[in-house]
């Protein structure tokens, strides 16, 4: 994760339920080492094994044949395109901004393709409109309702969080089995027992579940989550879920994505360390 390209995991959050993996193309050098590279929000992305998942829905830009790899690239070219349009761009050439997005112009180009959008010879792309193709391919024009099952610090943080409400997320209700938490007020919401469960999904027609319980506890979440209906879940708990094929299922794995850096961070201090001594 390079300080300029390192979100925080809930900014990861809030584009992992856009089926992206937002960060480096996962056909790159093998999904897991090249993970390490990602932007914080790549971790939080990253699927899980189609094993564990027991398979996985198609999403619908995928059945329109727009590949995983370009849909995970589109949050990039999201978040340029709103950081211009913040700065008052109305125009954007493909070199300019696939070097903001940190993939090479021929790739954007033809990932946009994908969305009918191939810009203007030497005019390039208007910004405005690519923002609203982009947002509306990710299903970001919508309002997706979410349940955070597990009110820790994670979860916490997640129901803080303000950057939901504009990119199409609304926190809907708060859950956990800690007899401490229920009725506490975290970011405007009341925490529910985990017995409210099925009937807070119901009443708020809860689409998306994220997991931030121990991973004890973790399975069972996520058999109440399908049970009750969702089919898009977030899993930051440290332990493999199983889900139905129909369901939708990322994970969060700080640790591993910790580690990962720590494994380039050996290899440097080694790679410097040889070149100390050959000198």
């Amino acid at each position: 994760m390079t300080s300029g390209r390192s979100a925080a995991v809930i900014g990861a959050f809030v584009r992992v339920f856009t089926n992206t993996y937002p960060g480096h193309d996962p056909e790159e050098v093998g999904a897991r080492v090249s993970g390490s590279t990602m932007s914080g929000s790549a971790a939080a992305a990253n699927r899980e094994p189609a094993s564990s998942a027991a398979g996985s829905g198609a999403s619908a830009s995928q059945a329109r044949g727009i590949p995983e790899a370009s849909i995970a690239r589109l949050p990039l070219y999201l978040r340029a395109l709103q950081s211009m349009a913040d700065r008052g761009v109305t125009t954007v050439s493909s070199q300019q901004l696939a070097v903001a997005s940190g993939v090479n112009s021929a790739k954007l180009r033809k990932d946009l393709s994908h969305l009918g959008s191939y810009g203007t010879r030497g005019v390039g792309y208007e910004v405005a409109y690519l923002v609203y193709q982009i947002s509306r391919e990710l299903g970001l024009t919508q309002d997706w309702a979410v349940a955070i099952v597990g009110v820790g610090n994670l979860g916490r943080a997640l129901a803080n969080y303000g950057g939901f409400a504009s990119r199409g997320f609304r926190a809907a209700c708060l859950v956990d089995a800690d007899p401490a938490q229920v009725g506490q007020r975290v970011g405007g919401l009341v925490v529910h027992h985990l017995d409210q469960l099925e009937r807070l999904i119901v009443e708020h027609r809860i689409a998306i579940g994220v997991i931030t319980t121990p991973a004890s506890a973790a399975q069972r979440v996520a058999d109440r989550l399908v049970a009750a209906g969702v089919r898009s879940v977030l899993n930051f708990a440290p332990t493999v879920l199983t889900v139905p094929p129909d369901v939708e299922l990322r994970k969060v794995d700080l640790s591993t994505e910790l580690q990962i850096l720590a494994f380039h961070e050996q290899r440097r201090v080694t790679c410097a360390a040889d070149t100390a001594v050959s000198l």
